[in-house]
């Protein structure tokens, strides 16, 4: 899979797995943990969406490095993965159209 060979494309999984993982927490987990008095879910995703947001953050320092962004994009796509789901936003209205031009001027032809 090309997605896996960029670090423009491994910010894109991480934005989605971050994304989905809070919507698990928030629309799963914790109404397990309110209504049900079932903890578990929670404290076990918990610590895996606080891990795919740091690896996201890690990540896009380092995608912003390698390819020369401007700090305001950079500090405008931070802004928006603080926001709830906003990780999904970022892949579909800024990453993907990156990473679609990226593919679009490795392969020509296609």
């Amino acid at each position: 899979m090309r997605l896996f060979t960029s670090k423009l494309g491994w910010l894109r999984v991480l934005s989605v797995l971050e994304g989905f993982s809070l919507i698990i927490l928030v629309f799963i987990g914790v109404p397990l943990k309110r209504i049900w008095e079932s903890p578990e879910l929670v404290q076990i995703l918990g610590p895996i969406h606080g891990a795919f947001f740091l690896l996201f953050c890690m990540n896009l320092l380092g995608t912003a490095v390698e390819y020369r962004w401007k700090w305001t994009l950079s500090t405008k796509l931070f802004l928006a993965s603080m926001i709830p789901f906003g990780t999904i936003f970022l892949d579909y209205k800024v990453l993907k159209p990156m990473w679609e031009s990226e593919v679009s001027e490795e392969n020509p032809a296609e």
